[in-house]
């Protein structure tokens, strides 16, 4: 029997579709989790806070493979699970669905001003005009990752005729490679963040970037808070260098209440919901599990698996 360690709250939608070699220990709290992690084989340890995860992770000692429903890994000792050769797999992709609308929606929230319009709704006044004119045919954007999320942005934006330049490791096939996108910041109408947070991507967009867009340019970040200088996005939308900033992620989160994000009129702060407006996020990951579960016993590779030396 292999022995697999999981949080409770996944209980219902996979303990009668487990297999016969599998034995699960269910945990509620911390102190529980802690207690038997040392037994899992497989472990499912995901919790809404980081630090639990990161110590049962560390108490996990005979670990073979760690499965996870968050897609950003990368606050958990992986240098650790490296040394062990754990196998990780995570939720990449479980909610690109819901992300990539929420894109849209966002985009064309500040395209038609409709902030302003449920503000003249609240206050039951009856608008003469429009708050907002632009409009997303025609106009191009930069898309900074094409994983799971970023090519459902891509087709999604497409759909509405706007011309998406992606940026990709290979390049090619209309796409900017890695070196590229920096000297053609100047080009785009849209800046959209779809990456992962690692070294190589924390702070990617600082003074320099920001300086080099278009006056008309909006920035959306749905990565993560890190890989923007979010002193230096406060600063250059408080001189207006660029149009906006739409952002479901901050630095840190939750965003502390006096933060002058809140308050400038050219940000928009959605708390991080993008990938939480739905309703099927659990399913799909218990789906996926069950999956793997076959695959690891048939000695097949799990997916998606997380590169740890990469971080992603």
């Amino acid at each position: 029997m292999t022995k697999a360690v999981m949080s409770a709250l996944i209980r219902p939608l996979v303990e009668l579709r487990l297999p016969e070699w599998v034995e699960p220990l269910w945990f509620t709290t911390k102190e529980q989790a802690l207690e038997i992690a040392p037994q899992a084989e497989i472990g499912w340890f995901d919790f809404n806070q980081k630090e639990p995860m990161v110590e049962t992770v560390k108490a996990a000692t005979n670990l073979k493979w760690l499965n996870s429903i968050y897609a950003g890994l990368e606050f958990l000792p992986l240098d650790l699970l490296e040394d062990r050769g754990t196998v990780v797999t995570n939720g990449a992709g479980i909610n690109a669905l819901t992300i990539a609308e929420y894109v849209v929606m966002l985009m064309l929230a500040h395209a038609k001003g409709y902030r302003d319009v449920v503000r003249a709704q609240d206050r039951h006044e009856w608008l003469g005009d429009s708050p907002g004119k632009r409009e997303l045919a025609g106009e191009r954007v930069l898309l900074l990752g094409l994983g799971a999320i970023g090519s459902l942005i891509k087709t999604r934006l497409e759909a509405f005729d706007m011309t998406v330049v992606p940026v990709r490791r290979s390049g090619g096939e209309g796409a900017l490679c890695p070196g590229e996108w920096r000297e053609k910041l100047g080009e785009f109408d849209w800046v959209i963040l779809a990456v992962p947070s690692t070294d190589e991507t924390r702070h990617m967009i600082s003074a320099a970037e920001l300086a080099a867009m278009r006056p008309n340019a909006v920035l959306v970040n749905i990565a993560r808070g890190d890989v923007v200088q979010q002193d230096d996005l406060v600063a250059a939308l408080e001189a207006k260098k660029i149009e906006a900033a739409l952002l479901d992620v901050t630095d840190p989160e939750p965003l502390p209440e006096d933060h002058p994000l809140w308050a400038l009129e050219n940000a928009q702060v959605t708390m991080h919901l993008s990938g939480r407006a739905q309703t099927k996020m659990f399913q799909r990951s218990a789906d996926r599990f069950i999956e793997n579960l076959g695959r690891w016993h048939r000695g097949e590779p799990v997916e998606p698996r997380v590169d740890l030396s990469a971080g992603y």
